[in-house]
């Protein structure tokens, strides 16, 4: 009867996932991981949870064969599961490993790499961060498809998968179930994303407080920003876009923007772009749509008080929004977020 209880416990020890009810994400990484990207997937996604305190994913981190994995800095992972965790999975994450990424040619995966691929099952949601995109690609889930990697492999890239839609200047895509993003501060956008997706604006937006990063930068937002930081003596457009944030409820037009900053509209349109990547109605656009995700998952408010709350004027202005940047209506999303 003991050795029957032992049996039973190292049986149960093969699974990778145990909480029931909870979405699934299985980390498959390789000999020259990035610990960073590792980090991202448990942090973000691993740390996601309901108003109640309840966690809604289970991360674990998974190799085609378990043991001590390699990094590209003097630390090892020890790994504890191996390729069946794949096959549990409901969102596959592949973070890069520079030291194979850019050597495999389309179709060419590792056989062990391969086989464990192949465990993932149908329909479940497959991402890549930085150069784990080569490993998509080589694997032909990427055929077809919008998707993009680091912007120093594009190259490389495209000559190595001519069959993939490569954008090499943003930092993440999403095509049906698999999603790609570029480098490593973009795995974060990405994985902040799936949350956003899986349980609604609030709970992404409470992680991102709790990692102090942006709660949300568009998937189409440049991978490479000319000015991060403004050059000593040069204005920065920061007081224009606090000041939006606290006025999207009424029209904001360029020149009142500019004018907060003294610069002409052309100056201040170009500041702009540098320092966010996007043009600013665009990014207003994108601030009015996160405001009226949160007001629909937050309050209470009239659809009608939503769409001028967040400056869209209209409901039909708000729906229209919400349709492309979302593809649901107003009160599709407060149905599917407001639980």
């Amino acid at each position: 009867m003991a050795r029957l209880c032992k049996d039973r416990a190292m049986s149960d020890d093969t699974r990778a996932f145990r909480a029931p009810g909870r979405h699934r994400v299985a980390v498959l990484v390789r000999h020259g991981l990035l610990p960073i990207e590792l980090g991202i997937a448990h942090r973000i996604m691993g740390r996601a949870r309901r108003a109640d305190g309840t966690l809604l994913y289970e991360v674990v981190t998974c190799a085609p064969v378990p043991g001590v994995i390699r990094t590209d800095t003097d630390i090892t992972v020890n790994v504890a599961h191996g390729p069946e965790a794949l096959a549990e999975a409901d969102t596959v994450i592949v973070p890069a490993a520079h030291e194979t990424d850019e050597t495999y040619s389309t179709g060419r995966l590792p056989p062990g790499l391969a086989a464990a691929l192949a465990r993932v099952r149908p329909g479940a949601r497959v991402a890549s961060i930085c150069t784990g995109a080569f490993v998509l690609a080589a694997a032909g889930l990427l055929d077809g498809r919008r998707a993009t990697t680091h912007w120093a492999a594009c190259d490389r890239f495209r000559t190595l998968y001519p069959k993939v839609l490569l954008d090499p200047d943003i930092l993440y895509t999403e095509d049906g179930n698999v999603l790609t993003s570029a480098g490593v501060a973009s795995g974060i956008d990405l994985c902040l994303h799936m949350v956003r997706t899986d349980f609604g604006a609030s709970v992404a937006n409470s992680v991102a407080r709790r990692t102090v990063v942006p709660p949300h930068r568009d998937g189409g937002q440049a991978q490479y920003v000319e000015r991060l930081v403004p050059a000593p003596r040069v204005h920065s457009t920061g007081r224009a876009r606090s000041f939006a944030l606290a006025h999207l409820d009424r029209p904001l037009t360029l020149r009142e923007l500019a004018e907060r900053e003294a610069m002409s509209v052309r100056t201040f349109t170009r500041r702009f772009r540098e320092e966010t990547g996007l043009s600013p109605q665009r990014w207003l656009t994108q601030q009015r749509v996160e405001r009226a995700r949160q007001l629909l998952e937050e309050s209470d408010l009239p659809v009608d008080r939503i769409a001028r709350e967040a400056g869209f004027g209209t409901a039909a202005s708000m729906r229209q929004h919400l349709q492309a940047a979302l593809g649901v209506s107003p009160t599709g999303y407060r149905r599917t977020f407001r639980a």
